[in-house]
């Protein structure tokens, strides 16, 4: 599952700047992350890193882009991210 940004984004930039997959960008008028490069931080963190530093708790499951574990190891895989 990829994750999503609510309404409740300040675009603090704390995120962005601990996303190891550089999934999380500037949008507008909140930061958006793209479910694409997203792996919810598998293999890398015990828990994603941009809910950890979010001080909004902003972050939610983005229920268009369930995955499985396994389908986000696959992807942190294929984006070849050091673990």
């Amino acid at each position: 599952m990829a994750l999503l940004i609510n309404e409740e984004c300040i675009a603090c930039d704390a995120c962005r700047e601990e996303c190891p997959t550089n999934a999380i960008s500037e949008g507008d008028p909140i930061y958006v992350v793209d479910p694409d490069l997203c792996t919810e931080c598998v293999m890398i963190y015990d828990e994603p890193a941009c809910i950890e530093v979010c001080p909004v708790d902003c972050f939610t499951i983005d229920p268009d882009n369930e995955e499985s574990i396994e389908e986000l190891t696959f992807k942190h895989k294929q984006l070849g991210i050091e673990s």
